[in-house]
């Protein structure tokens, strides 16, 4: 993975080169970033810059003598400093995740019973999952490897496997480096790895890469450089989804605006980019300020049998257009200045007729705790039937329900 193929993040990006470029890098990093933010790509490219043997400042390109069988020095790469070549032996074995000193740690379930899991019974399917599906999450993986309903973790047996790995010499590199995916999953047998991360072999470098920093351990955290990762910007994933994805430019506007920094949640809406969720929103709002009961039961019927996925992105559409039309009112300015699609600053135009800034804000509170509830298998009908009470009540009495 080179630093170029990632989405955004170009200070992130600048920041890893620099420390690397002016031997700042600490032994241990914690990258921590929001799935969907690219943190393990990120990991990933830093990992082929360092071994990269045309990167500028790399001092084993200069030596033959550390390449067998080598019948030229490799130059050291002037005109891309801040990233690897791309093209060097040790490139290519990074991009297809072979490389004998980059090793990968990450949740698995008991692939034989009776045996401790470790990553290495998984590699194989690692390898093809981060290429296809490189902002891919846990659930992703989990159920790429058909894990079922069984839960993900980081054993013991790992550790100790983490630890082999490590003391052993380096094969090729120079260097030694270990991505643990999720550390979130490393339980207090993870403190088996704090001598080697406090006193590492020389030239070995770990990097975890977490989406919650709360959920990992302490006693490993307090040992890492912390990397924080942002939420990939609106413009970021716009680009991203017409350069990569071949997608119409307004429909990337659309999804950028409402996946909220998350490059893999972009990707699911593009799946259901055709469904007209402001045809569907009117339709609710109508039956809310103006048709009546009988016209919300129908439109609560319609929606319950859309399956949670869709009702989820139908309430984030809507949170968005309440944000799109809070920045109407703030900013005071064309849908062209704004860069926001004309038939979206229509529809915010008209929510502003309906609800000012703090009624707004309690419906965004609202569908917020709704879309909480569907993922946990709320009753859709019991749901969204509650959820329009409240919305009337707060457009209409200027007060929300306990």
């Amino acid at each position: 993975m080179l630093f170029r193929e990632i989405i955004g993040q170009a200070g992130v990006k600048k920041n890893l080169t620099e420390l690397v470029q002016h031997n700042r890098l600490s032994h241990a990093l914690l990258f921590l970033g929001k799935e969907g933010s690219g943190a393990l790509s990120l990991a990933t490219a830093l990992a082929q810059y360092i071994v990269c043997e045309r990167r500028a400042g790399n001092k084993e390109t200069a030596d033959t003598g550390s390449r067998l069988f080598a019948e030229e020095a490799l130059p050291v790469n002037k005109l891309l400093p801040g990233d690897a070549c791309g093209n060097c032996p040790s490139c290519f074995k990074t991009q297809q995740l072979v490389h004998p000193d980059i090793h990968f740690s990450f949740p698995v379930v008991t692939k034989k019973p009776g045996t401790a899991p470790v990553s290495n019974d998984y590699i194989a399917e690692w390898r093809e999952f981060f290429i296809s599906y490189p902002y891919g999450n846990i659930y992703d993986w989990l159920q790429f490897i058909g894990a079922d309903n069984k839960q993900g973790n980081i054993t013991a047996a790992e550790c100790n496997d983490i630890i082999r790995k490590l003391n052993l010499k380096s094969f090729e590199s120079g260097y030694k480096i270990l991505i643990m995916w999720m550390p979130e999953y490393l339980g207090n047998e993870g403190n088996k790895l704090l001598k080697l991360i406090e006193e590492p072999p020389p030239n070995t470098l770990f990097i975890l890469v977490a989406e919650n920093e709360s959920l990992s351990l302490p006693t490993i955290l307090s040992r890492c450089q912390l990397v924080k990762i942002p939420p990939l910007g609106v413009s970021d994933i716009e680009n991203g989804l017409v350069e990569r994805n071949n997608t119409a430019p307004e429909t990337a506007r659309q999804i950028a605006g409402i996946s909220e920094g998350n490059y893999r949640e972009a990707l699911h809406l593009l799946q259901h980019a055709e469904e007209d969720w402001q045809s569907l929103l009117r339709e609710w709002l109508n039956a809310i300020l103006k048709t009546g009961p009988v016209a919300q039961t129908r439109w609560v019927e319609e929606i319950s049998r859309l399956g949670r996925e869709k009702q989820k992105q139908f309430l984030r559409y809507f949170n968005h257009l309440l944000e799109q039309a809070v920045r109407l009112r703030t900013l005071k300015q064309d849908f062209q200045n704004l860069k926001m699609p004309e038939n979206e600053f229509d529809f915010a135009s008209r929510l502003n007729k309906i609800a000012n800034i703090s009624q707004q804000q309690s419906i965004i509170e609202e569908l917020d705790r709704a879309s909480y509830y569907i993922e946990r298998n709320a009753n859709a009908k019991m749901l969204f039937h509650a959820l329009t009470i409240k919305i009337y009540h707060i457009i209409q009495d200027q007060t929300v329900l306990a």
